[in-house]
């Protein structure tokens, strides 16, 4: 596996002159991309180099030891060493999905329960804008459709890193919580103080650009109409909504909250581009799934994946068996040991997959 990596420090010096080009970094979807894979491979070429050292070293104390006794000692502290980092690269070599340096966009949807459902949405939006707070993320409201009691139908909202950082990208943090996400608990609507069971529905995306996709113009079919929502003055006397249908797919992205029908436009094909990039995720793992079942991945987005139980302030995720009593905890956007967690199960499962191979 280390002597396939060596390929990469070939495409390392390629990206590093990219990213001195002043062509590439005027051209802001070339600079993000270009950055992003620089700092992805940015620690695995540094560990190449400490392993490659590392190597040299030992072998050194080594030939010494036999006449040294003092080099034995240093042999050993190498020995330890290079395991450690041979442990680190295996890590970073796992295979793992290219989005995961992307930004992320993410739709939740009211479920089973009317309004409960709907307020539920709303909890967890309020729960993953604060943990965006905590990550320091930028957070975009795309798109929403709110209830009279303020909570959503649906609601899609775009996550941006402000860094670079391949291990602060909000898609592969995110991509764990897509799912049916089911809260117990006595409704603002009930007045028998029963405890009721609904739930949301949670779709996380890949936010790709433009280039990294190719979309026909006569796959679409576009209708603009009068905004019903909120927005102020003029937002609902002019034909600023728009609807996008991908006529292959019959994949349709409605946009209405900002007030120009060019803005609206933009952001529904931002989404479009987000969902045709996910359906196709989903097909590649339904295919592969005979040959590899991620335990924490899912392909189907009526999965349930985790439980949110009010009265015994408990959060489980079902998919790995994590268990918390400290879920309000968790709805103020401290979800680091949870998001862990599933990290820790998929790179476990990743490794997994490179010993059968």
């Amino acid at each position: 596996m280390f002597e396939q990596a060596e390929g990469l420090r070939d495409e390392y010096r390629e990206v590093t002159a990219q990213m001195a080009d002043p062509e590439v970094m005027s051209d802001a979807s070339k600079s993000r991309k270009v950055g992003r894979r620089f700092a992805q491979l940015g620690p695995i070429i540094k560990a190449l180099d400490a392993h490659e050292r590392l190597i040299a070293d030992l072998d050194a104390a080594k030939e010494l030891a036999d006449d040294d006794p003092e080099f034995a000692a240093e042999a050993e502290r190498l020995s330890e060493e290079l395991s450690e980092i041979e442990s680190k690269l295996t890590e970073l070599l796992a295979p793992r999905d290219p989005n995961d340096a992307n930004d992320a966009i993410m739709e939740i949807q009211s479920g089973e329960g009317g309004e409960e459902s709907a307020l539920f949405a709303g909890d967890l939006l309020n729960m993953y804008l604060r943990y965006a707070e905590h990550r320091g993320w930028k957070t975009e409201m795309l798109e929403s459709e709110q209830t009279d009691l303020g909570g959503y139908k649906s609601v899609t909202v775009a996550f941006r890193a402000k860094d670079n950082d391949p291990s602060n990208a909000p898609y592969g943090v995110l991509k764990f919580e897509g799912g049916v996400h089911r809260v117990q608990r006595v409704p603002v609507t009930e007045s028998q103080g029963r405890i009721h069971t609904s739930a949301a529905g949670v779709l996380v995306m890949p936010d790709v650009e433009p280039d990294e996709i190719e979309i026909n113009d006569s796959d679409l079919r576009i209708d603009v109409y009068r905004s019903s929502g909120k927005g102020g003055q003029g937002v609902n006397t002019t034909d600023s909504a728009v609807r996008i249908t991908h006529l292959p797919t019959g994949i349709v992205v409605t946009c209405q909250d900002e007030r120009s029908q060019l803005q609206n436009r933009e952001q529904a094909m931002r989404i479009l581009r987000a969902r045709l990039v996910a359906q196709q995720e989903m097909e590649n793992a339904a295919q592969a799934a005979d040959a590899r079942h991620s335990q924490v991945r899912t392909v189907d987005r009526s999965e349930r994946i985790r439980t949110y139980n009010w009265p015994e302030n408990r959060i489980t995720d079902h998919r790995i068996g994590f268990k918390a009593h400290n879920l309000d905890q968790v709805l103020t956007g401290e979800l680091e040991p949870l998001i862990s967690a599933l990290q820790e199960a998929d790179l476990k499962e990743r490794l997994q997959h490179v010993g059968e191979k």
